[in-house]
């Protein structure tokens, strides 16, 4: 993929932006009327429009210097989802016991982050890539371990690797719990600024989209 820069999206601006999870399902309604549903996409995609959370001529001058740094769609960057951003639910701290990431076999020391949405009929389990630096904290049949003792963390990749002595043994269940960013890039190459409008109380478009990494 082209490059990505690990950097933060201004945070006052993202909070108040707008937007949520995208899917693309194809419906096909028969003579009968019943309907043939298919997904193209295993994953959903994300999008928002940053421009709902520019509230002032400072915070806009901040997204344009950005949106230059980044040349516009040629670099990903990372974002905070005001809604979904922990492995917790909201109005509640991560622990190491939220997600269950995988089982131990006595060998396999390397282990993806993820997320698991719903349960009941056919759960989501989402790659989480861009977890926050300092917040992992991982857990091996419920024992708590350290990070830097234990296992370090790939912040770029969303990835954690045990020690050799700590390596889970076979069917041991390993949970995690973090806060994460979404990598994105921008979905524009122009961003029209009309001072005016914006002084008005209108605010610009500024569309974001999740990008994979």
């Amino acid at each position: 993929m082209a490059a990505f820069h690990e950097i933060l999206f201004p945070l006052e601006v993202a909070l108040g932006a707008s937007g949520g999870p995208e899917r693309v399902t194809e419906v096909v309604t028969t003579a009968s009327g019943r309907e043939e549903r298919n997904t193209r996409q295993a994953d959903s995609r994300r999008r928002w429009d940053a421009g709902y959370g520019v509230k002032s001529l400072a915070a806009l001058a901040d997204v344009v210097a950005f949106f230059e740094e980044r040349r516009g769609r040629l670099y990903g960057f990372r974002w905070r989802d005001r809604l979904d951003h922990s492995s917790a639910p909201p109005g509640h701290a991560a622990t190491p016991l939220d997600q269950v990431i995988g089982t131990g076999d006595g060998t396999r020391a390397t282990f993806a982050l993820t997320k698991t949405y719903g349960g009941l009929h056919a759960p989501y389990v989402r790659a989480i890539t861009k977890p926050v630096s300092g917040s992992v904290r991982v857990a091996v049949n419920g024992v708590e371990h350290i990070e830097g003792t234990h296992f370090s963390l790939d912040a770029t990749r969303g990835e954690i690797t045990f020690a050799a002595p700590a390596i889970p043994a076979a069917a041991a269940v390993v949970s995690a719990g973090f806060s994460f960013d979404v990598p994105v890039r921008f979905d524009t190459d122009f961003l029209e600024v009309n001072l005016t409008a914006f002084a008005a109380g209108d605010i610009p478009r500024i569309p974001v989209i999740e990008i994979r990494v």
